[in-house]
This record gives C-alpha cells, structure tokens and sequence, in this order.
C-alpha cells in the first residue's frame, strides 16, 4: 500500500475467504486485510479518513495481526521450534520484525516452548531406538537452541545400554551370529546415533553371552 498523507476508507466488510478477517478499502483504490480489533482499535467506517501517521500505525498493527494469525495456524498444523516457526513465516512474506513478536506473542500463551518441543522429539526418536547423536542431528535441523539439547535428552531418553541391547536382540533374532553379521550391527547403530563406546561395550556383552552358551 502507497501512504498518502490522509486515506478515506470507502467500505468495510468481512472476508468470505479467510474466518476473522476484514477488508477494508479505501477511496485511493488500495485495500488492506485487517482483523476486528484494528477495526476496533481505529474506529474504521466507510467515510472515515485516516492521516499519514494513522495510516502508518493501521498498517503496522494489521501486519502484526496477519502475522500472529499465520504463526497460530503453522503451530496449530504441527509442533515446530521458534525458529522454525519464524523462518516459515518470513518465508510466508512476513517481517522478521512480525515473525518475532508473533513468536513472542506465542510463547506468552504457552503455545510455543522449546524446550516441550526438544523434548517430544526425543522422545519419538529414542521410542524409534536412535542414539544421543541422532537426537542431535534431529534438534539442529529443526532449530532447538543447543542449550536444551541435553535437558530434553536426560528426560526422555532411556539408558542407551538399554536402547542397544534391544536392537541386537532384534537383529539376533533367529539368526547365527558371525563376523558379516557382527558388522552389520555395527553398521546400525552407529548410523542410529549411538556412540562406539557404547557400541563396544554392548557387543562384549553379546560375545560374553555367547561364550556362555
């Protein structure tokens, strides 16, 4: 929208495409998508005239609204991390300014919290049997901030000992074991993030099993 130094709004009404919002158009020709408190808060009717700094506040507090409105949809789809949740916004079209205080906005109303994010997605990773390392990589390319990383690891994830045990068991499962086998298993848990030491430790377990059989 150009800004002008006043703006007369020409009419008012209710989108019938998106639930809440309201279209407002001027006499210019623009038009802005607002929600009912902007119209509220700035008294909108079709004849009202707005000056330049009117103008400048509506616009800033529809573009806020519009933003805490797609932030509260994109969270309601699916749990994402604040920083997720604003590049998808800025991505979207939004400011980071909008983005920002919109994931502000969420976070006061305990819709959006890291930590409770960090900690489900370890959570489902761990129940799946991946290590620490897989977390890792998990909480980094969904953007939780490192610091929690092991807060939400120590609270939902079992002993590994435990993690690995359970996978060779899988693996072990009517099968003879050999050396081709022995590697395998290897193969997959380091590849489900757990750490060699670990690892190694599990296998002496599996080889002083054996000896006893």
């Amino acid at each position: 929208m150009i800004l002008t130094t006043r703006m007369k709004v020409a009419k008012v009404e209710p989108s019938r495409r998106v639930k809440g919002r309201i279209l407002i158009y001027f006499e210019e020709g623009n038009l802005l998508k607002a929600t009912e408190k902007e119209v509220l808060e700035f008294s909108l009717y079709p004849g009202r005239v707005l000056s330049g700094e009117e103008e400048m506040r509506l616009m800033r507090a529809a573009g806020l609204s519009r933003s805490r409105a797609r932030a509260a949809e994109m969270i309601g789809a699916r749990a994402l991390s604040r920083k997720e949740l604003c590049r998808r916004l800025v991505e979207k079209g939004e400011s980071e300014e909008n983005a920002a205080a919109a994931a502000d906005w969420l976070e006061e109303i305990g819709a959006l919290d890291d930590l409770g994010y960090a900690k489900s997605v370890a959570r489902h990773y761990s129940a799946l049997g991946y290590g620490p390392a897989k977390l890792r990589d998990e909480f980094y390319r969904r953007g939780v901030p490192r610091e929690l990383w092991e807060e939400a690891m120590t609270a939902e994830t079992g002993d590994s000992a435990e993690a690995i045990d359970r996978y060779i068991a899988a693996k072990l499962r009517g099968k003879v074991l050999d050396e081709k086998l022995r590697r395998r298993i290897c193969d997959g848990l380091r590849r489900r993030g757990f750490a060699w030491e670990d690892i190694k430790s599990a296998l002496r377990r599996m080889d002083a099993e054996y000896r006893e059989e």
